[in-house]
């Protein structure tokens, strides 16, 4: 087992992940709102949008609006996510998006089928066409990625020998166009990972491809998002997607309840509690995820906001009783 890390990596995905989610919609100037925040406290990547069509994702109609409002704040990366040529130009026209991308396949077929409307071969398909583009307009690919790749709502378990199986496929695909992988990413996109599987999953990865950083984007959806987290630290992970206050979840994948990712603020304060370094301003976090709770209007998942953190404890506690 590798010792844990000396810092991480923390990818926001709330204002893309939450937003989408949520079946009231939320006026613009308030996502921007949030954006804003959250590039105040020391993120250096934010996902702000997703260029999909807005009849099947009725929360990310606004997405050139929202992305043509925020405060850029210098060093911080805005994002977004696009499913095909489309959503691409979108995205681009914008002329305000930090643009990389990424080569995801998806180990459940059955979901696959919900969110992309694609079988496993016109998926493949389309990821070549959009390669080429890529390249066209001189956007990065690193990015290697598997969604669903825990465990599917829908298909049921996934064998982890299929998603080794996949990674070689989509590292194939990018050896045919000649591009340089650095990152294999695990989505569990529908929470079915426990921290058991964590350690089989991410120790199967790194001894078959050792050569590539690792990076996880954890849902919450049964608990186990920050006790997930705990066993990628101790396995050497030093890349995380999270999102403030627990916000959100994928709209095709059959939760009733919350489903958003590992909750930023939790997953900060227990890497500083650690002693693994994260870069951001929990405090300020924390004041972001209240302001998530406010603008959709009902209660979020993250225990921070609620809590605090630890800081202001130990700053009024008397010394005396521990001399």
């Amino acid at each position: 087992m590798a010792p844990f890390p000396k810092s991480v990596s923390i990818h926001e995905e709330g204002p893309r992940e939450g937003f989408q989610f949520e079946k009231t919609p939320i006026p613009t100037a308030r996502k921007i709102e949030l954006i804003d925040a959250l590039s105040r406290t020391g993120l250096q990547s934010i996902r702000i949008a997703s260029f999909v069509h807005p009849k099947m994702v009725p929360g990310m109609a606004d997405s050139e609006d929202v992305v043509a409002g925020i405060k850029p704040q210098p060093g911080v990366e805005y994002m977004g996510m696009w499913f095909n040529e489309r959503g691409l130009q979108r995205a681009l026209s914008t002329k305000r998006l930090s643009m990389k991308a990424g080569i995801t396949l998806c180990a459940s077929q059955a979901f696959l089928r919900r969110n992309k409307n694609r079988t496993q071969e016109e998926d493949i398909a389309m990821h070549h066409k959009l390669i080429g583009l890529y390249q066209q307009y001189d956007i990065p690919i690193k990015t290697v990625a598997i969604s669903s790749a825990f465990g599917c709502n829908f298909q049921g378990d996934i064998d982890l020998s299929y998603v080794l199986k996949l990674l070689g496929k989509a590292l194939e695909i990018a050896a045919e166009h000649n591009l340089e992988i650095e990152t294999l990413a695990l989505y569990d996109t529908m929470a079915w990972a426990t921290p058991k599987q964590i350690q089989s999953a991410v120790g199967a990865v790194q001894d078959k491809y050792s050569d590539f950083n690792l990076s996880l984007h954890l849902h919450n959806t049964r608990g186990m998002g920050i006790a997930n987290a705990f066993a990628a630290l101790e396995m050497g992970v030093t890349r995380f997607d999270a999102s403030v206050g627990g916000l959100g979840g994928c709209p095709f994948a059959g939760h009733h309840g919350a489903a958003g990712n590992v909750c930023t603020e939790d997953l900060v304060f227990m890497c500083e509690e650690m002693g693994i370094e994260t870069g951001i301003d929990l405090e300020a976090m924390i004041e972001c995820a209240r302001l998530a709770e406010d603008i959709v209007g009902h209660p979020l998942s993250g225990s921070l906001m609620k809590a605090g953190s630890l800081s202001r404890l130990r700053g009024s506690c008397p010394k005396a009783w521990c001399s």
